[in-house]
């Protein structure tokens, strides 16, 4: 009896575990666009980019160390440089990069169809789509297709090139990150943190990108904002999401993000959205929401 009682508090607690860490990646995602493009104000893309996942990276570490954590072997740290550089190298960061010339609006919409090209990937390991997801394939290129006749993707062919990118290495990391050995909680979000904000440094160091003059109050607010909550909060929260949720709820994020990020673009930043643009919004979600259903 007491044996029972005690799995059913460990199932509940599991449970709220879980929703806590859905609420962050709905909320918090959704709003570091807009927060992304306060910071480049002020701040180089690779070089905010790097500054941030190595504080973050390094908190994490020694977070997870004060805890009693084990660091990570060779292979662990080799496997969450591999996923630290798909996620945050060449999915986040790219996006930074993007934002000088894209909207935060539309980098939510184009990074909505993550699930799509995971859905993909998938077939590519041996599970092709079925009738369903083949469906929301379609529909999710179609509102690809319209976010591009309203202009906004046709007069920023590199940014929106550069968006597609970054979507499928997200959702390649994602998928491959279920696959490899990397280490538990705290110590594999900062192990991927820190690899990542290295690399985007060595980028940033490449491209020769400096600070021209002190960051404004907006911008170095929202570099903040990104440190505790993009990447101490919801990044940790994505990785518990993946190692204990099924991958479609894991990348549920996606149906919520476009919505957050256009309300605060067009209420904060005054971005715009016209009626074509809104309705590719409802079919890309539409088409997310197809495949996810069909996943299950």
């Amino acid at each position: 009896m007491l044996f029972a009682r005690r799995q059913a508090a460990a199932e509940r607690g599991h449970r709220l575990g879980i929703a806590l860490a859905l609420l962050a990646v709905y909320i918090i995602w959704g709003s570091t666009y807009l927060a992304i493009r306060y910071t480049l104000s002020s701040f180089p893309p690779f070089l905010m980019a790097g500054m941030r996942f190595t504080l973050a990276g390094a908190l994490l570490l020694g977070l997870a160390r004060w805890r009693g954590a084990a660091l990570p072997s060779r292979k662990q740290w080799r496997n969450a440089a591999l996923i630290g550089g798909l996620l945050l190298v060449s999915g986040n960061g790219v996006v930074v990069f993007a934002e000088q010339w894209v909207t935060s609006t539309m980098t939510a919409l184009m990074l909505a169809t993550v699930p799509i090209w995971t859905a993909l990937i998938a077939g590519v390991w041996g599970r092709w789509p079925g009738r369903a997801e083949w469906a929301g394939l379609v529909l999710g290129f179609l509102g690809i297709v319209l976010l591009n006749m309203e202009g906004n993707l046709r007069a920023n062919p590199l940014g929106a090139a550069l968006m597609l990118a970054a979507a499928i290495s997200w959702s390649l990391g994602s998928a491959l990150s279920r696959r490899l050995e990397l280490p538990a909680g705290l110590m594999g979000s900062g192990a991927e943190m820190l690899c990542a904000g290295l690399m985007l440094a060595l980028l940033s160091l490449g491209r020769g990108e400096h600070m021209a003059a002190a960051p404004n109050a907006a911008a170095l607010a929202a570099f903040i904002y990104l440190i505790i909550f993009g990447a101490l909060v919801a990044f940790s929260a994505y990785g518990f999401l993946l190692a204990h949720a099924r991958p479609a709820l894991a990348t549920s994020y996606a149906y919520v993000n476009p919505v957050v990020a256009v309300a605060l673009g067009v209420g904060l930043a005054g971005e715009h959205i016209g009626p074509t643009g809104l309705a590719a919004m409802l079919i890309i979600l539409a088409a997310v929401g197809l495949v996810m259903l069909a996943r299950r």
